[in-house]
């Protein structure tokens, strides 16, 4: 599904509210029409698997464009990184029949330059953000209390990603170099290790809970480009392996961890099952020639948003296995519980005399009177012998 309306998409993101209902949430520039640049909130219909062709609702941003979204976990929060240097905070509210956004103050947001990297940690007690001008800042929400404050972390941010238990921030930089950040102490843990001809570019930890991994695609001079895993206890890389086989230009794991999505600098995007790590899903020329700018799971579904400056915004259903749901999983283990039941009467019914309870020493007597005899019958159960 392809969104079609005025305005350029510089970023979007995916809102989970409760009952799983999504929402989308577009940065747009209206620049080439004289216009002030909006955030737009569309909806997402899971059967068609398309959004609403108008939004549902929207809200100017009165100076600057938008570079960058974060949405916070609840859904309720939305932090928008500005072209003037401004991180502007808005917040959703959502009534029965009409929702609504609007701008909150966040002085602590105001003048913190340009930031290419917005990102709230999974629990949803931190914020991160990474400048244009190197300079990261992790912030307590919704205190906004500096956690750290290193004004020489980067070069130029590139890429950051929270872990899945929020303790570690990974980021990367433009001149090629990874960092890893201890979010609740605010001092770095490892710089990655690279080979001279190596650029780490993009970032994302596991996100499934059992493999405490980072991700990392790696660009290379005279060899096509990788993803890496670097073992998260020991900051070491383990392992690499060419998937995309392209420059990428976005990173992203689905919420569940099962599936990590790359996308390409000429529109190309495939996904990878991360237990396997195997191609599952490939989607050729679906942005021809224009770089993804967001690639984004959504928050229930096994679809994906996309967005490029060119193209604006689609949404695809991905080719993957379809995930048993909640009745599926109940419906089965039923079945088996039924089907015990039916084994354990018919193995009562065909079974020896002893499991049947209530009758067991009644049962047993006449096997034995057999055998020896009844003391009490006055006659022979032999007879007489005639020898």
């Amino acid at each position: 599904m392809e969104l079609q309306n005025l305005g350029i998409t510089i970023c979007g993101k995916w809102i989970k509210r409760p009952e799983n209902v999504n929402f989308v949430i577009l940065g747009k520039s209206y620049k080439s029409s004289s216009g002030n640049s909006k955030l737009e909130m569309f909806s997402f219909d899971p059967k068609t698997t398309c959004l609403s062709s108008s939004p549902l609702t929207e809200i100017d941003i009165e100076k600057g464009e938008p570079v960058s979204i974060a949405v916070h976990p609840n859904g309720e929060q939305i932090i928008c990184a500005t072209t003037t240097g401004d991180c502007k905070l808005f917040e959703l509210c959502v009534k029965e029949t009409s929702m609504k956004l609007s701008a909150k103050e966040a002085s602590s947001l105001q003048g913190v330059g340009v930031q290419t990297c917005v990102a709230f940690s999974i629990d949803g007690c931190k914020l991160g953000l990474g400048g244009e001008d190197g300079r990261l800042r992790i912030l307590e929400w919704p205190s906004m209390r500096i956690i750290l404050d290193e004004a020489d972390a980067h070069k130029s941010f590139q890429d950051m990603d929270f872990s899945l238990d929020s303790e570690f921030l990974a980021s990367t930089s433009t001149d090629g170099s990874a960092r890893v950040w201890n979010v609740n102490e605010g001092v770095p843990v490892a710089t990655l290790k690279r080979n001279k001809d190596e650029k780490i570019e993009l970032c994302c930890f596991s996100k499934d809970g059992t493999k405490p991994f980072l991700f990392c695609t790696v660009q290379r001079v005279k060899f096509k480009p990788t993803t890496a895993v670097w073992d998260m206890s020991t900051w070491k890389r383990i392992g690499y392996k060419v998937l995309l086989a392209k420059p990428a230009s976005i990173m992203s794991t689905s919420p569940d961890g099962k599936y990590l999505g790359l996308g390409s600098k000429d529109g190309d995007f495939c996904v990878v099952e991360v237990k396997t790590m195997r191609i599952s899903h490939w989607s050729k020329r679906l942005h021809p020639g224009a770089s993804i700018a967001a690639l984004e799971f959504c928050p229930s579904e096994r679809v994906v948003l996309t967005t490029t400056k060119e193209l604006g915004v689609k949404v695809t259903k991905l080719t993957v296995p379809a995930d048993w749901k909640d009745w599926q999983i109940y419906g089965v283990l039923l079945a088996l519980l039924l089907a015990s039941a039916v084994a354990f009467y018919i193995f009562y019914l065909y079974s020896d005399s002893f499991w049947q309870a209530p009758d067991t020493y009644q049962a047993f007597t006449p096997h034995m009177n057999t055998l020896l005899g009844d003391p009490q019958s006055s006659e022979d159960p032999f007879g007489p012998l005639d020898l």
